[in-house]
């Protein structure tokens, strides 16, 4: 469950829970989004899953090799429709639902360590968060970041090492906590401490092992 042994855990104290974003603060569900974006686009489901994800277009936002502009105008031309920005963020939106348990965790984990976000997205996520899941500024303020704004993505070591950086905390002092197994393997190898996500439940226990109170 943890990159590192329980006993470890005990010892070393931790002062960040980075959580990732789609699957973990809230549900993601990419076929809502797919749909409406075939809506538009007079295409099916299908042509317009090829042609962002099964083509490793969107790969290209996750890691900033594409600008946001650059990335938003692709995106269009891939789907066959002149899409604008805020549709692209209405379908975003759409397939968008926060998870209220994970968010409470959060808010009592907040009164003892600090929390950010660090999920595999186009620079356009945390431009937008607001529209897209407004639930997370109360709770993270500034400390949303996507893997585009460090020019690479997710399970890349540095994409967390970045992350890091830019938070000013020390690989050993954080706990990371992810829905992809690829994900938290990334995480262990960059040092820091890692959850799979699969229930609350049991995420409500590895912050007990590594004696995080729920607040």
């Amino acid at each position: 469950m943890f990159g590192r042994s329980a006993s470890a855990a005990v010892t070393d104290a931790i002062k960040l829970v980075l959580f990732d974003m789609d699957n973990v603060l809230c549900a993601y569900d990419r076929p809502t989004r797919v749909a409406y974006l075939a809506e538009l686009a007079g295409a099916t489901s299908e042509a317009v899953h090829e042609a962002i994800w099964d083509s490793g277009f969107e790969l290209l936002g996750d890691s900033g090799a594409l600008e946001a502009a650059d990335y938003l105008q692709g995106f269009g031309e891939r789907i066959g429709y002149p899409l604008s920005l805020a549709e692209w963020v209405e379908a975003r939106r759409r397939s968008m639902q926060a998870d209220r348990a994970m968010l409470e965790i959060a808010g009592g984990l907040r009164k003892t360590v600090d929390i950010a976000v660090l999920t595999n997205n186009t620079t356009l996520v945390a431009d937008h968060i607001d529209t897209l899941l407004p639930e997370l500024r109360p709770l993270f303020g500034s400390r949303i970041y996507t893997s585009a704004q460090f020019k690479t993505a997710k399970p890349d070591p540095d994409c967390y090492r970045l992350c890091l950086s830019e938070l000013e905390v020390r690989p050993e002092t954080v706990l990371f906590v992810d829905d992809l197994a690829a994900n938290v393997a990334g995480a262990r190898k960059a040092g820091l401490f890692a959850h799979h996500h699969t229930s609350v439940q049991r995420f409500k226990q590895a912050l007990s092992e590594h004696g995080l109170p729920l607040g």
